[in-house]
Parts: C-alpha cells; sequence; structure tokens
C-alpha cells in the first residue's frame, strides 16, 4: 500500500486566496496534461484521495509534494505556484507563431457564438482528452 504523505490542514483563519489559487492551479494544468487524478497521483506516488483534497482545498501539500506535483505535471514548482501563467503564456505564444493559426485569427471575430463555442469545444476535445491510438 502507498504511503500516505503528510498533510498540512488549510489554515482556517487565512484569507484562502493562496490556497484558492493553488488547487485552481494543479487542477488547470492537469487537466491540460489530460490527465485524471488517478494518473497524476499514481505519477506522484500518492492516493487519488490526496490528490482529490489537494483540488478541492481540503489539505495543503507539504513542499516535497509541490515538488513532486510540479514534476508530474512537468512545471516548476514557481509555475505551479503562479497557475502556470508563463507556461500559458509561452503556449500563446508558439500557438500564433503557427502559420495555420494566424491565417485563422482574422476570422474569428466573424463568428457568432454558436459556431465559437463549437470551435472552441472542438479544440478543447483535442488538446485536453488524450487522443486514442490504433
Amino acid at each position: 500500500m502507498t504511503p500516505v504523505p503528510e498533510v498540512l490542514p488549510m489554515n482556517v483563519h487565512s484569507n484562502g486566496r493562496g490556497h484558492l489559487k493553488l488547487a485552481y492551479s494543479i487542477r488547470s494544468l492537469r487537466l491540460r496534461n489530460g490527465l485524471s487524478q488517478r494518473q497524476l497521483a499514481l505519477r506522484m506516488s500518492v492516493p487519488r484521495t490526496y490528490v482529490s483534497k489537494i483540488e478541492n482545498e481540503k489539505a495543503t501539500p507539504t513542499l516535497s509534494s509541490l515538488e513532486r506535483l510540479a514534476r508530474a505535471l512537468e512545471v516548476s514548482v514557481p509555475d505551479l505556484l503562479s497557475g502556470g501563467e508563463r507556461n500559458r503564456q509561452e503556449e500563446v505564444r508558439e500557438l500564433m507563431e503557427d502559420q495555420f493559426v494566424a491565417e485563422v485569427l482574422p476570422y474569428l471575430s466573424q463568428l457568432n457564438g454558436m459556431q465559437m463555442s463549437s470551435i472552441l469545444a472542438q479544440v478543447r476535445d483535442l488538446t485536453v482528452r488524450p487522443r486514442r491510438t490504433a
């Protein structure tokens, strides 16, 4: 059985904003990598419930858990704490350098809400969900 990592209780006296940002950051980066909580937990060698508690602000990870989280999510600890904002900016920059995206971008403003929603859903499916290979 996997040992349960040390869990620090949430500080009920704090305003919670730092915890909320960390929980959101972890969930966001996990989903961006197409990982379930179970897959992330396996990468970290911790129980799935530990990942759930962190994402739901029931527990605050220790420094060693933050390091394992960052490694499992393929980011640095500062990126993890900042919500992966630097990585997001790099992704946008790389995306804008793509010739196809550069050609399509001028037409996006001409789409109605339903068309935009449909395209975003398709792009999300392609980027968030892991592709099955034959």
